[in-house]
């Protein structure tokens, strides 16, 4: 159940180094508010811990010290087996390279969500995934495999698939890195309105990494990050 109370993500003190010989720091002393509804995107040099603090508000990492709680609760008490259906029900992922199952269609691809959290029988499974094809102009590409739609298409399709099990946010690291320019401003407008939806049901909260400033012109906020902090005076060139 989404609570409407509070920010959807909260980061206290969030620093995640690796360990080893030369312990390796990646994200340090991160503070962090993301409210609901929100398009943020974090830009920041090339190494300076954009794509790790994503996987941290994405559970796919978790932190060294501090805390993230999303939705008002504090993963930081969840075991791998809550973290792996928190991702699954709670969390929609987009990358750079989208990562389709090169021998599903496009249909297929989005239904493996479904399918893997089980609430939803087979032929709602189905209703529902056309249903969003649909909505990203894809409903004549859906028993298409990978290899026969373009770049765009490919991501619209990953989009899809991110929406499956209705999340409540969408987490995007590089969404247009791989893209010309007319499929990278069709992504970056599918994504914006994805905040924009009627009703709280609806609305999603979007946090992407991005290099591109023209998606990141539409943006609610931009945060900087440099060597792993939270740099509240760094700004992008933005690009006319």
């Amino acid at each position: 159940m989404t609570s409407n109370a509070g920010p959807v993500i909260r980061v206290e003190d969030v620093t995640r180094t690796l360990e080893g010989e030369v312990p390796v720091t990646l994200v340090r002393d991160v503070n962090l508010v993301v409210e609901r509804g929100e398009f943020v995107c974090v830009m920041g040099p090339s190494g300076s811990g954009k794509s790790s603090l994503l996987y941290l508000l994405g559970l796919l990492d978790v932190p060294s010290t501090g805390r993230i709680w999303i939705d008002g609760q504090d993963t930081s008490r969840f075991d791998d087996g809550m973290l792996t259906d928190f991702r699954l029900a709670r969390l929609g992922y987009v990358f750079q390279f989208h990562f389709l199952l090169p021998e599903f269609s496009a249909l297929d691809n989005v239904l493996l969500p479904m399918r893997k959290l089980g609430r939803l029988t087979e032929p709602q499974a189905l209703a529902r995934g056309s249903e969003l094809l649909e909505r990203l102009d894809m409903a004549d590409q859906q028993h298409k495999r990978p290899s026969q739609l373009s770049g765009g298409q490919r991501q619209r399709v990953a989009i899809a698939r991110a929406l499956a099990n209705d999340p409540l946010v969408i987490l995007a690291d590089e969404p247009t890195g791989n893209l010309d320019s007319a499929a990278s401003t069709n992504v970056r407008d599918i994504l914006r309105a994805l905040t924009r939806a009627d009703g709280n049901r609806h609305r999603k909260t979007v946090v992407a990494v991005t290099h591109d400033t023209q998606f990141a012109s539409v943006a609610d906020r931009r945060i900087g990050i440099v060597d792993g902090r939270i740099d509240l005076g760094w700004q992008p060139a933005f690009q006319p």
